[in-house]
């Protein structure tokens, strides 16, 4: 399907820099998002960190005309000691803006926010260290984030503006980081491609990394063995660290290509993530999308995005989850209802609609540095007249 591109106006920048990772879903919004801009003529410097892109991810890229791929392989903030490793992935960023020249900075990220950047720089809050461990360890963060805090919270206090994918995000960071600048909501989205509800079968789907405390991806399993229907699980197996996670009672699927995934969500009746910590769920509107009955974990976030569209249940109570699921499995027309709503609610997070916010943002930005350039000229012309030495008069 084609798309005509819009024309391009003065208030919007024509090349932004913007970072990744092709860890998790930050890799799907950056595509999503690129494909939304291209439609306004933005062209997208992007530079991956973290780890190496797949031969699946780079074939991704290559599908987006708009985009100019820069790989790295340098230590992401979240990890365990990137300190040096971020230090010279923000000498390696300011090289590239010196050579592309971007007129805007789009982070995926924290800390290189405090950066001595030249263009405005917008931060995107997709997630947090600390706001993750009180979801999911019940407990203050521990003496040993520190430095990731003390790092966060001067990238923050130097952004431009800072975007969350959800009010619950949002309302988390400004909590954890007092030097967070006002922000805004942009919800996240899919475009449709391959994601439709197709023929349904009898069997329960999730997706999420296996070791993930915060995917919460054991609580499924734990409640599966009790399940008539069999519960199927795509994601990664194995830590960072290289460490496997053993899960009983589910079929294991692994890392599957998001063609192979859309598959999946088409067929599965209904779709459960029981997280304990979830920003916004990319993975949750995939299954909306595809007609999928969702039971989603009862926290801010999803509540926020969901409301009635799903049913909730405490992450880690898992017999309120087993009995959920058995009556979903049962009761085929409270099951149809329940996918009936997930599927309209979806239709809400286009990714014209995200690109349009993500362009109201990006003009902000430039009209508010076009303005600071404004009253700095001002400034300095006043200055210069007022240290003029007054005439002499000539006989």
């Amino acid at each position: 399907m084609k798309h005509h591109m819009q024309k391009h106006t003065a208030s919007e920048p024509r090349r932004i820099l913007m970072t990744a990772d092709p860890i998790g879903g930050v890799w799907t919004y950056v595509l999503e998002l690129a494909r939304g801009l291209s439609r306004h003529g933005i062209e997208i410097s992007l530079a991956t960190m973290g780890q190496p892109l797949s031969a699946d991810q780079k074939a991704e890229v290559a599908h987006i005309h708009n985009i100019v791929l820069y790989e790295s392989s340098f230590k992401l903030e979240w990890m365990e000691n990137p300190w040096e490793e971020v230090r010279q992935s923000g000498q390696w960023l300011l090289s590239l803006e010196e050579e592309i020249k971007p007129e805007l900075i789009h982070l995926n990220g924290y800390i290189h926010a405090a950066l001595p950047w030249k263009a405005p720089c917008l931060v995107v809050a997709h997630s947090c260290k600390l706001s993750r461990w009180e979801a999911v360890r019940g407990t203050e963060p521990p003496q040993r984030l520190q430095q990731y805090r003390e790092q966060v919270n001067r990238g923050l206090a130097a952004a431009d503006l800072v975007v969350a994918p959800s009010a619950a995000m949002l309302f988390s960071l400004e909590s954890f980081y007092p030097q967070a600048p006002q922000g805004r909501v942009i919800h996240n989205a899919r475009s449709r491609g391959t994601l439709t509800p197709g023929k349904k079968s009898d069997y329960i789907f999730s997706v999420g990394r296996l070791w993930d405390e915060a995917k919460n991806i054991t609580t499924l399993a734990k409640a599966s063995c009790c399940l008539a229907w069999p519960v199927y699980v795509a994601g990664e197996t194995t830590h960072p660290s290289g460490q496997s996670a053993n899960i009983d009672h589910v079929h294991l699927l692994g890392l599957l290509p998001p063609s192979k995934l859309a598959h999946w969500f088409s067929m599965a009746s209904i779709y459960v993530h029981p997280a304990r910590y979830e920003p916004f769920g990319l993975t949750v509107l995939e299954a909306a999308m595809s007609g999928c009955a969702l039971v989603l974990g009862d926290i801010p976030s999803l509540r926020e995005i969901w409301q009635d569209a799903a049913v909730f249940v405490p992450p880690d109570d898992i017999w309120t989850l087993t009995r959920t699921l058995r009556i979903l499995c049962n009761d085929r027309s409270y099951r149809d209802e329940m996918a009936e709503r997930a599927l309209i609610r979806s239709r809400r997070f286009t990714v014209e609609a995200m690109a349009a916010k993500y362009l109201a943002a990006y003009a902000s930005l430039l009209q508010n540095r076009r303005n600071q350039a404004d009253r700095k000229a001002e400034f300095t012309k006043a200055s210069f007249t007022v240290a003029l030495p007054e005439a002499t008069p000539t006989a």
